[in-house]
């Protein structure tokens, strides 16, 4: 199976800050949900953005490692030219335009879309999402935190990304919303076949969804695997799904004992 996303040994670092990734590969095939996990602090939106072409803006410099869209170079690129390219994005904290109108957000998604096919597109979004075609008039700001995130995915959606990147999912909203909405992308990933990167702190719930996922701690990949194999690793359910085993000798067991190891691999 051939990747839409390619990682290669990225290096980044912000000159205040030092390296805040340290040779980091990671892959996403065509066709598939990959997670990437990890705590704050871990390197997570430091990636998304040396892939987005958004480093800049946060004064961090790509010291090292390739990045390939689709098998095309695309480090150092401008994020509008990677969203020609078929990349989609809904960044952090959403960022919505809350004084325009839900529909007028998602037209903005929609600049990249030939005229003709505008109304194509914003009908697969609402079909997706009915909550944002009940509130197409309304003003988003107004909206709830759950169907602000669908209208981030909706804006990013109208304009039929090949790869989607989700930075924080489920941050700030109710596991049920999160859950509805990881069906929802399911649903695009079944019938569009889009890619996605998702990343998150739900470990739990995006394993569940995912094909693949990778586990990031302190700037360097620590875990990788199928979602099977990294929800079954013992290092995942110490550090992320709060389990372990106490023994009567004292020894907290092999699952913080393996958490400990990938601690000290960092």
């Amino acid at each position: 199976m051939t990747n839409m996303l390619e990682i290669k040994g990225l290096s980044v670092g912000y000159a205040r800050k030092g390296l805040a990734l340290d040779d980091v590969s990671l892959s996403v095939p065509k066709g598939s949900i990959v997670a990437l996990l990890g705590a704050n602090g871990a390197g997570k939106t430091t990636l998304i953005r040396a892939v987005t072409g958004l480093l800049d803006l946060h004064h961090g410099q790509v010291m090292h490692g390739e990045v390939a869209l689709d098998g095309h170079a695309i480090l150092g690129l401008p994020s509008h030219r990677l969203v020609r390219m078929g990349m989609g994005q809904v960044p952090e904290g959403r960022l919505i335009f809350k004084q325009l109108s839900v529909e007028d957000n998602l037209k903005v998604g929609a600049a990249i879309v030939p005229r003709a096919q505008v109304r194509e597109r914003l009908e697969a979004v609402y079909t997706l999402f009915p909550r944002l075609l009940e509130r197409r008039t309304q003003s988003a700001g107004w909206l709830s935190g759950g169907e602000q995130q669908m209208l981030a995915l909706g804006r990013a959606l109208v304009g039929n990304p090949r790869l989607l990147l989700v930075d924080e999912l489920s941050l700030g909203l109710a596991p049920l919303i999160v859950r509805a909405i990881y069906q929802q992308l399911r649903v695009v990933g079944d019938t569009l076949g889009t890619s996605m990167l998702i990343v998150e702190q739900n470990a739990k719930l995006a394993l569940e969804f995912a094909s693949s996922a990778y586990i990031l701690n302190s700037g360097r990949m620590v875990l990788s695997g199928s979602a099977a194999e990294v929800a079954a690793s013992d290092a995942i359910k110490a550090s992320y799904l709060g389990t372990k085993r106490e023994h009567p000798d004292g020894d907290t067991g092999p699952a913080v004992r393996a958490s400990q190891q990938v601690q000290e691999s960092v």
